[in-house]
C-alpha cells in the first residue's frame, strides 16, 4: 500500500487537499469518490512505497499476541461506547498499535467499512487474528444492536482463555526446562566423559562392569551411526510436522493427549470450562444453538472434541434438545450433561452454563496444582536414575582400580 496526495472538489465545488493510503491510483480515486469528492490530481508520495515495503515485511514476520488482541478489544469497546464514529475509531486504533501486522489489519478493515462492508465482514476477512468465536460475537452484536454488551462478554472470554492457557503453560514450563537440560547432560556424559574413563580402565586391565559396558555400547552406536540417526530424525520430525498440520494428524494428536493419565483429564476439564463459558455468552448474545455449536467447533481448541460438535449439530437439526446429543458424545462429563438438561427444562440454560464454567475453572486450577505436585517427584526420580547410572558407570571401575592398587 502506498501514500498518495490528492487535489479534489467537494460537493460545494470547493478545493480539497490531503493524503490517502491506497493500493493504486485507481483505488485512491474510488476511495475519494466514496467520500463525495471529485479527484482532480492524484500523486504518489516519494518514499511511501519503500516505507510500506519495510512495514509489509515487518507485518509478514510478526504475529498478534493474545495480550495485544485483548488490548485491541478493550480499546475498541471503550471508544465504541464513547460514541466515536467507526472509521475514526479504527484510524485511532491503527495509530495506537505498535504491531505492524495488526496495524495493517486495522487499516484494511477501515477501508473495507469505508467501501460499504459491515463490521462483521471486515473482521471475517482476517481469520488468523479474529477466530470464528470473535467474528460470531461481532455478528451477533451487530445484528441485535447490542455490540457494546457483546464486546464486554467477548473481553471476558478472551481473558478467561488467556488465564487458563497461562496456568497450564506455567505448570509445564519447569518440567520441560529440566528435561531439556537433563537430556543435554546425558549426551555430554555419554559422549565425552565415559569414553575417556573407559580408556583408563582398559589400560589398567580391569574388567568393565555392566553400567559402563551399556554406556560404551550406546556411545559406539551413536558415534558409528550419527549420520543415519540425524538424517532419520530430520525426516521423521519433518514428516510428523506436515502430518500434524492435516486434519487427521491433528485429530489423532488431540485424541492421544486426551487419553494420557494426568494431562488428559486436565485438558478435558479445560475444554468443558471453555465450552460452558463460550456457549453461555453466545446464548445471552442471542446466537442460536446451531450457530453456537458451529462457532464452538472452530474455537474449542481440540479437534477430537470439535468433531463431536458436528454430530451434535446434526441432532439439533433433527429437533433434539441439547442435553441428549451431549449425552451421546464421548468427552462431555455427567455434570455438564445433567446441568444442561436442568437448564433446558427450567429455561435458565445460560445461568447453568455459567455455573458449569465456574465449577470447571476451579477444577482446572486444582488439576494444574496437582500436576505440578506430581511432576516434581517424577523429575527427581528421573534425575536420580540418570545420575546414579553414570555414577555407577564411572565409580565402579574406579573402585576396582583402587582395590588393585591396594
Amino acid at each position: 500500500m502506498s501514500n498518495y496526495s490528492y487535489k479534489a472538489l467537494d460537493g460545494n465545488g470547493e478545493n480539497k487537499k490531503g493524503t490517502i493510503d491506497a493500493d493504486s491510483p485507481e483505488h485512491a480515486t474510488n476511495l475519494l469518490s466514496t467520500r463525495g469528492l471529485i479527484p482532480l490530481k492524484i500523486t504518489e508520495l516519494r518514499g511511501s512505497s519503500k516505507d510500506e515495503g519495510v512495514g509489509g515485511f515487518a507485518a509478514l514476520i510478526s504475529s498478534v499476541k493474545h495480550q495485544e488482541l485483548i488490548i485491541f478489544t478493550k480499546q475498541f469497546r471503550t471508544m465504541f461506547r464513547s460514541g466515536v464514529p467507526m472509521l475514526k475509531l479504527l484510524d485511532v486504533l491503527a495509530k495506537q498499535t505498535e504491531n505492524p501486522k495488526l496495524n495493517n489489519v486495522i487499516t484494511s478493515m477501515s477501508q473495507d467499512i469505508e467501501e460499504g462492508a459491515s463490521l462483521y465482514e471486515a473482521f471475517l476477512k482476517h481469520p488468523k487474528i479474529f477466530n470464528a468465536l470473535y467474528c460470531g460475537m461481532i455478528k451477533a452484536g451487530e445484528a441485535s444492536g447490542s455490540l457494546n454488551d457483546v464486546l464486554e462478554r467477548l473481553i471476558y472470554i478472551i481473558e478467561h482463555e488467556s488465564k487458563i492457557k497461562s496456568d497450564i503453560k506455567s505448570a509445564l514450563q519447569y518440567p520441560v526446562i529440566v528435561v531439556f537440560f537433563l537430556t543435554i547432560a546425558f549426551f555430554i556424559l555419554l559422549t565425552q566423559v565415559i569414553p575417556k574413563f573407559s580408556k583408563i580402565f582398559k589400560s589398567a586391565g580391569l574388567e568393565i562392569p555392566l553400567p559402563t559396558k551399556i554406556s560404551l555400547e550406546l556411545y559406539n552406536f551413536l558415534s558409528g551411526n550419527w549420520i543415519i540417526i540425524i538424517c532419520t530424525s530430520i525426516i521423521v520430525i519433518t514428516a510428523a510436522i506436515f502430518y500434524l498440520k492435516t486434519y487427521r494428524g491433528q485429530y489423532l494428536k488431540d485424541k492421544l493427549f486426551l487419553k494420557l493419565p494426568v494431562l488428559g483429564p486436565l485438558l478435558v476439564k479445560a475444554a468443558m470450562s471453555r465450552f460452558a463459558s463460550i456457549f453461555s455468552i453466545l446464548q445471552v448474545s442471542g446466537v442460536s444453538g446451531r450457530d453456537s455449536f458451529g462457532i464452538l467447533e472452530g474455537t474449542i481448541g481440540n479437534t477430537a472434541i470439535a468433531s463431536e460438535f458436528k454430530q451434535i449439530n446434526e441432532q439439533l437439526e433433527e429437533g433434539h434438545g441439547i442435553a441428549k446429543p451431549l449425552g451421546n458424545a464421548e468427552y462431555f462429563t455427567p455434570i455438564v450433561i445433567n446441568m444442561v438438561a436442568i437448564g433446558e427444562e427450567s429455561g435458565n440454560l445460560d445461568e447453568m452454563l455459567s455455573e458449569i464454567s465456574s465449577h470447571y475453572d476451579f477444577e482446572v486450577e486444582y488439576a494444574v496444582n496437582s500436576l505440578s505436585e506430581i511432576i516434581g517427584p517424577v523429575l527427581v526420580v528421573g534425575l536420580a536414575f540418570v545420575v546414579g547410572f553414570f555414577a555407577l558407570a564411572i565409580f565402579l571401575p574406579m573402585w576396582d582400580m583402587m582395590q588393585v592398587v591396594n
